[in-house]
Parts: structure tokens; C-alpha cells; sequence
């Protein structure tokens, strides 16, 4: 996994050492490379969201066939099985984006932290050592601001996430839309001023994104539902 990091993060430090070029200042590079990173998985994320959408409105049904095939495993993995046919979807449909992804935010997680590491050029070496609005040097810890930003901003992404989902709010989901954002602050005093703006500003677009996203599902869902009503009461007047 290390090497496979080390990969996409050399990969992904040309671009960085690019737009460095361009714009001279390293905080800026860091906001415009982490939005273009993001806006390049938008497709992946929305089939991710998409699936898990689906697996949470199937969730009582699936519920259901549990309770009702509890002694017979053999029929109640049938029932299931056609359950996700009818939908259209898999338990594993939502892992492929989420798979491709990791590797990319992982390279650049890794960019960000040893960022010499990974950029041979020497415009970085001093680049990296760039103040940024309050922060004298983008290499070291932010005490507190940025790494409280990063927090409260990991826990909105977790909520407006879990706001498209049914039944998301519950059990270890609920637990870690409130564990994560301390993990991140505390992680965020130890990392690279550098490493805690990116995760700030991706954590913007994400909740942006969900947004748009479940905005656009519960649309399209009242949509169905609306359809299926009038199909309802179109048989029971004797249209069809």
C-alpha cells in the first residue's frame, strides 16, 4: 500500500509544482490542486452515493426477509439475492469508486505531509515553507484554527452524508460522525499546516456536493413515489 501511495503521490506532485508555477503561492496551489482532485472523482463519488442510497432504502425489506427466513439461511440469502436483482444493485457496488479513490486521496494525504518527499523541484523547497493568511509556515502544525476547521468540517461531511441515507444515524455510523471530527482535529495540531488546508477545503466540496446530491435524490424520489401513486389510483378507477 506504501509503494502504491508513493505512486500517486510523485504522480500527483507534478501538477502541485505546476500550478505552483502559475500562481506563486503555495497555500493557493494547495486549495486549487485538492478542487481539481475532487471535481476529477465526482463521477465515482456520485455512483458510490448512489449505491448506498439504494442499500439504505432497502434496508427494511431487507430487515423483513431476515425475520421472516430467520431458521431457513438458504431461502433468506435466496429472498435477498433477488431483493438486490429487482433493485438492480449489489452489496459491493459502492466498494469499486470507493477503491479507486482511496489510493488518489491517499497520494495526495501523502504529497501534502512530506511534500519533498514527493516534488523535486527546488521552487518547492522554499514553497513549502510559505505562510498562508495567519499561518507563518504551511510545513508545520497550525495550533488551532485550521485544525478546528478541519473538524467541524468532518463532522458536517459526515452529517449531510448521512442526511440521503435511511437509518444512518444509528449504531457505529452515529459514533463515528461524532469520533472522527476529534481524530481529525487532534491529527490536525500534529500534521503540516499543509495537510490540514487540504483536508479543509475537501471537506467543503464534500459537503457541497452531498448536498447537491441528496437534494437531487429526494427529488427524484418524491417523483417516483408521486408516479407510483397515480399508477395506484389509475388501476383502482379502472384505467389500466
Amino acid at each position: 500500500m506504501a509503494a502504491i501511495t508513493g505512486f500517486f503521490a510523485t504522480i500527483i506532485g507534478y501538477p502541485m509544482q505546476w500550478i505552483y508555477s502559475v500562481v506563486n503561492s503555495y497555500g493557493v496551489s494547495i486549495i486549487i490542486l485538492t478542487l481539481l482532485i475532487r471535481l476529477c472523482l465526482l463521477p465515482l463519488y456520485a455512483k458510490q452515493i448512489k449505491s448506498s442510497a439504494k442499500m439504505a432504502e432497502l434496508q427494511p425489506k431487507m430487515k423483513e426477509i431476515q425475520t421472516r427466513y430467520a431458521k431457513d439461511r438458504e431461502k433468506m440469502n435466496e429472498e435477498i439475492s433477488k431483493l438486490y436483482e429487482q433493485a438492480g444493485t449489489k452489496p459491493t457496488s459502492g466498494c469499486l469508486p470507493l477503491l479507486i479513490q482511496l489510493p488518489i486521496i491517499y497520494g495526495l494525504f501523502a504529497l501534502l505531509r512530506n511534500p519533498l518527499t514527493y516534488m523535486t523541484s527546488q521552487n518547492m523547497i522554499a514553497a513549502v515553507h510559505e505562510s498562508f493568511f495567519w499561518i507563518s509556515d504551511l510545513s508545520q502544525p497550525d495550533a488551532w484554527l485550521l485544525p478546528i476547521l478541519a473538524g467541524i468540517t468532518t463532522y458536517f461531511t459526515s452529517a449531510v452524508s448521512m442526511s440521503g441515507a435511511e437509518g444512518a444515524g444509528n449504531g457505529m455510523m452515529a459514533g463515528m460522525k461524532y469520533f472522527m471530527p476529534v481524530l481529525i482535529f487532534l491529527m490536525g495540531r500534529s500534521f503540516p499546516s499543509g495537510l490540514a488546508l487540504y483536508w479543509t477545503i475537501g471537506n467543503c466540496f464534500m459537503i457541497v456536493q452531498s448536498f447537491i446530491f441528496n437534494k437531487k435524490r429526494k427529488k427524484q424520489k418524491a417523483q417516483e413515489e408521486a408516479e407510483a401513486e397515480v399508477l395506484k389510483r389509475m388501476k383502482k378507477d379502472g384505467a389500466l
